[in-house]
């Protein structure tokens, strides 16, 4: 109770609310504002150039590795009588199913791999509504589930999911 009345008071009160702001302005002139406008003064093409080498070549090949980590050193140990593959480039192309599980002839769930910092990224890794719709579609056509598997250098980083995809393959299995 305390803590509100005193969150409230702070919310509601000009002058704090006037000298933050303060504070902020400074901030963004006097320090954000020089150290960007430096940074940009300068930028070289070699710079540009270096961010898309980085971003094209090693983070695509570093994540395609790191994908395929997780599926062949975990999920395969986890589930060896599951046939994994890589999804056709129709379900892959927006980032939303990388691997395909078939627990039986066109029954299988779907797995998502993304890197570990997403969550931290944006909080609880949530899925957009885009992705949404486009897990029911493979619900729809393969029965099953898709699963989000977090990676740590190459590890899933989200153990319970292996729980969750047990109990998926008992389903799909009925």
């Amino acid at each position: 109770m305390k803590n509100t009345i005193i969150n409230n008071t702070i919310k509601n009160n000009p002058v704090i609310i006037n000298e933050l702001g303060e504070r902020l302005y400074e901030k963004i002139t006097e320090v954000v504002i020089p150290e960007w406008q430096d940074a940009f003064n300068n930028l070289t093409k070699d710079d540009c150039y270096n961010y898309i080498y980085n971003l094209t070549i090693n983070r695509t090949f570093d994540g395609y590795l790191r994908e395929k980590s997780v599926v062949n050193d975990g999920l395969v140990k986890e589930f060896p009588y599951i046939k994994f593959e890589e999804s056709p480039s129709e379900l892959d192309h927006a980032g939303d199913i990388d691997y395909l599980g078939y627990v039986k002839k066109g029954i299988a769930f779907g797995i998502q791999i993304k890197p570990i910092t997403a969550q931290s990224n944006f909080g609880n890794y949530s899925v957009s509504e885009r992705m949404k719709a486009s897990f029911e579609s493979f619900k729809n056509d393969f029965k099953g589930n898709v699963f989000i598997v977090f990676s740590l250098d190459g590890e899933i980083a989200n153990k319970q999911v292996i729980e969750d995809i047990k109990k998926e393959v008992e389903r799909l299995n009925k």
